[in-house]
């Protein structure tokens, strides 16, 4: 047991007018007076909504923690946490990470609770749970909601948004009808749970693994798996022996840990995402981490598992597979095996004991699914703070490409024009979106894997070289640069490119330039200046988001929020 007094014990151990306030209140609920003996008080952070497929199972598994906190010796007390549903919410769920955070780090703080279990799945929703959870740094443990299960569609397997894209670029094509277009949709989504592919929900659960801030096998277990409940369980055991331990999240989630996690990340084929969830976690932490460690880490680290969008098989199928210990243990020499786990064991200990069942699906370091893939990390005159681009899921011969740009000043220039015939494009140009980072959208959208124009579609061409200030689903695929830094809306060199300039991407050597020359782009800058609007956005969330979140490369957080605080509140609220 910790020498360090219990958070809890200042508002449910004294014995005066605050403490009967502060009991009273709470035996509302139903607990009784042995349960204030200065047990741990166990927050469950719950991000359950029926506006969300990811978290609707929550509520269930909520009860499953409650019984592992009380058998524990704990007393468990649920709250609730903004839900984010990628699907559902507009402009884009990106937009509100922070806030949830912000939610988080609050409600955590300013409560009478010595540890907490964050429940969440989304895309943004662990994340945004994570970041909250490290500010006050409490004892805290991660539990997701779990996968659902392998879609199916005319007796084949389809996976959560991968096959959506594919399926719309072919109707687009006039490859598929409408009707097998609809019929897809009703299978695509079978089960509660996040996305059945190595999309931004499941990679982020996977990390969360890798960071050591959940049990194994956090991310594998289908969301219906009863085993989910056993572990859901297991994570209510946790917390309290954490509490007990005073292991914080600072003491778990260190530089070695987010190295594992940005090799996990390459060996899955992971979103592109994670890179500026990690970027904004590591800062509330004040672990140094920077754009350039995800392409330098992660070089050494090939493509070792088989899923959509960068393979062919589902989160199910990964599941039996072995899951992300399985994989842990195939990077081997590559992983730090002595990083410490909310477990209690090491992520060497983890490994040790896990086994690969199906090689289709798990590979080696001597015969992987991929070369390495992670992300590439380009910089350029295009991109003077950074971009990113997922080689796995891009056309080989694209990598390197020369071609003429076709600019889209922002989303509604591209959905009215990207459809005309009479578009001056061919499968050679490279398609440039600018105002959708994170002031200009604002939020910073997944929209950056551009539909193709249809005329090319039509002859053939799947792909084409497509950048933007922008984000992609993590299902997503194609040669997309991402995240390019400044964004146009910030001034970035994006804003000044005109239809007709030539840009450059050498992928192997990671650069990315625009060719035009600095006299040219000096005039053009000056131009952008004196044509800049103003924002349209002058009140609330919106108004605080764009005057301080920060750049794509520095992982999208809000400038004052990133670092942490104490947990210590001296004020009495009465």
């Amino acid at each position: 047991m910790a020498d360090k007094p219990l958070r809890s014990t200042k508002s449910y151990g004294k014995l005066d007018r605050d403490g009967f306030i502060h009991r009273s209140w709470i035996k509302a609920t139903g607990l009784p007076d042995h349960v204030f003996d200065g047990r741990p008080v166990i927050g469950i952070a719950n991000t359950w909504s029926e506006l969300v497929t990811c978290q609707i199972g929550l509520r269930d598994l909520a009860e499953f923690v409650k019984r592992g906190v009380w058998e524990a010796g704990g007393v468990p007390i649920e709250f609730p946490a903004m839900s984010l549903p990628e699907t559902q919410m507009r402009p884009t769920a990106m937009l509100f990470r922070n806030l949830l955070a912000m939610e988080v780090e609050e409600s955590i703080r300013a409560n009478p609770i010595d540890g907490v279990v964050l429940l969440g799945g989304c895309d943004k929703t662990t994340p945004g749970l994570l970041m909250g959870a490290a500010s006050v740094d409490i004892p805290a443990i991660f539990l997701s909601s779990g996968s659902m299960l392998n879609g199916k569609f005319q007796g084949r397997d389809i996976g959560s948004g991968t096959d959506v894209w594919r399926f719309s670029e072919a109707v687009r094509a006039g490859e598929m009808s409408l009707a097998d277009f609809m019929g897809a949709e009703a299978g695509m989504s079978r089960s509660a749970g996040v996305c059945n592919t190595m999309g931004t929900a499941s990679t982020m659960a996977s990390l969360t693994e890798a960071l050591g801030i959940s049990l194994p096998n956090n991310a594998a277990l289908p969301a219906v798996d009863s085993r989910r409940k056993v572990l859901a369980h297991l994570t209510g055991n946790r917390i309290v022996q954490l509490v007990k331990d005073d292991v914080k999240p600072s003491d778990i989630m260190t530089r070695d840990a987010f190295e594992n996690a940005i090799l996990l990340h390459a060996a899955l084929g992971g979103s592109t995402n994670a890179v500026v969830h990690l970027l904004a976690l590591a800062g509330r932490l004040g672990v140094p981490l920077s754009l350039g460690d995800f392409d330098e880490i992660a070089r050494d680290a090939p493509l070792l598992v088989n899923l959509m969008p960068s393979g062919k098989y589902l989160m199910e199928d990964f599941c039996y597979a072995g899951g992300v210990p399985a994989v842990m243990a195939e990077l081997g020499p590559l992983f730090r095996n002595t990083a410490l786990t909310v477990a209690g064991v090491t992520q060497g200990e983890i490994a040790a004991s896990a086994k690969v069942w199906n090689r289709e699906v798990i590979g080696t370091l001597e015969t992987p699914v991929g070369p390495s893939s992670g992300v590439w990390v380009l910089k350029g005159n295009l991109c003077p703070q950074g971009a990113i681009l997922k080689p796995s899921a891009a056309t080989p011969a694209l990598l390197t490409h020369r071609g003429r740009a076709v600019v889209f000043e922002d989303i509604e220039d591209y959905h009215a024009r990207i459809d005309d015939p009479d578009l001056d494009v061919d499968e050679t140009s490279i398609l440039v979106l600018k105002g959708c980072g994170p002031k200009g959208y604002p939020g910073m959208p997944e929209v950056g894997n551009m539909a193709l124009p249809p005329k090319i579609l039509q002859t053939g061409v799947t792909d084409m070289v497509r950048i933007s200030d922008a984000r992609m689903s993590g299902t997503a695929y194609g040669t997309v640069i991402l995240h390019v830094a400044p964004e146009a809306a910030a001034g970035g060199p994006l804003a000044l490119v005109r239809n007709g300039d030539e840009i450059a991407l050498d992928g192997p050597n990671r650069t990315l330039d625009l060719l035009v020359d600095d006299v040219e782009l000096a005039r053009r800058r000056a131009d952008w200046q004196a044509a800049r609007k103003p924002s349209t956005y002058q009140r609330g969330w919106y108004r605080l988001y764009i005057d301080t979140v920060l750049q794509a490369d520095q992982g999208v957080d809000l400038d004052f929020l990133v670092g942490k605080s104490s947990a210590e509140v001296t004020r009495e609220s009465h």
